[in-house]
This record gives C-alpha cells, sequence and structure tokens, in this order.
C-alpha cells in the first residue's frame, strides 16, 4: 500500500541570471513534485552581477503563477539546507556533457553526506540546451540582446544593471 505524502523537492543554483531554461525546468518540477524550493545559493566563490536578494526577487517574479513554488536564498551546505527545508530530493538541470562530470560528483558526494537525500538530473528543453547565465550575462555585458533567453523583467534588470 501507497504512503500519503508530500515530495518536497530542492532546485539550487546561483541563478544569475535566471534564464528560460531555468524557468523550464522549475515549470517541469512542478508537475513532479508536491512543493519545489528553488535555493538561491549566496556563492561565496563567485562574482555574481546580482546580489542574492536581486536574483531572489527576479525568480520570485518570474515564477509567480506557479503553485507550489517558493524562492529562498541560502548560505551554507546545500544538504544542511535541503533538511532544513525538509526535502529529499535535488534536481539539477544538464545541458551537455561537460556538466555531467561535475554535476555527479555533486551528487555523490551529497550522497555521503546524507543518503536520505537523492539526486536527479533533468535534460532541458532542446530550445534551452545550449543557454547558460554566464554566457547571457557576457552577451548582455558586450551590448547583444537577451530577450530570447530570460524573461522580460530579467532583461530589464539586466539592461540596468549593465553600462
Amino acid at each position: 500500500m501507497k504512503k500519503n505524502r508530500i515530495t518536497r523537492a530542492i532546485y539550487p543554483g546561483s541563478f544569475d541570471p535566471v534564464t528560460k531554461g531555468h524557468s523550464d525546468l522549475i515549470l517541469r518540477a512542478t508537475h513532479l513534485f508536491d512543493e519545489l524550493t528553488v535555493a538561491v545559493a549566496d556563492s561565496i566563490g563567485k562574482k555574481t552581477l546580482f546580489t542574492l536578494e536581486e536574483r531572489v526577487r527576479l525568480i520570485q517574479i518570474t515564477t509567480a503563477g506557479l503553485s507550489g513554488v517558493r524562492v529562498v536564498g541560502f548560505k551554507g551546505l546545500l544538504i544542511d539546507f535541503a533538511r532544513q527545508c525538509d526535502a529529499t530530493i535535488v534536481i539539477r538541470g544538464l545541458r551537455a556533457v561537460s556538466d555531467f562530470e561535475y554535476e555527479f560528483q555533486l551528487a555523490w558526494m551529497n550522497k555521503q553526506l546524507d543518503r536520505q537525500i537523492e539526486t536527479l538530473f533533468f535534460a532541458p528543453n532542446e530550445d534551452y540546451a545550449f543557454v547558460s547565465a554566464s554566457l547571457v550575462k557576457e552577451i548582455a555585458e558586450l551590448g547583444g540582446n537577451v530577450s530570447q533567453f530570460v524573461a522580460p523583467e530579467v532583461n530589464r534588470a539586466l539592461k540596468e544593471k549593465l553600462p
């Protein structure tokens, strides 16, 4: 007999900025899980264009119509934050084979830290398989049009942030 339980997943990342690829994965995850926490990492080692608060706000705006989604900034170990959220699943997107090795290492290390938390890898929608936040930032910094890769609110924020 199947237990009635709530499935909680966590989708971590720096989201600097949030792209349509991220948004697609968030939407798809809402169809699979009762609750999804988009966990925006403070990214100590990364120099981000947007502050943690700005990244949280932009994701909140782009996910406003989705039920069961909450967006939270966090510091520290992902596994510790997943436990705080009572999440048993970590979602990660894999765009290319080059992503796999790093993501697999993270998943394995997380599994060593907490055997109760599983990592699920999502393949991207083919429309967004090549989109990365770092490429979007680079194009925007050079004055290129990134409107096809990000939500209108994110595009405006990029234009305001960059000279």
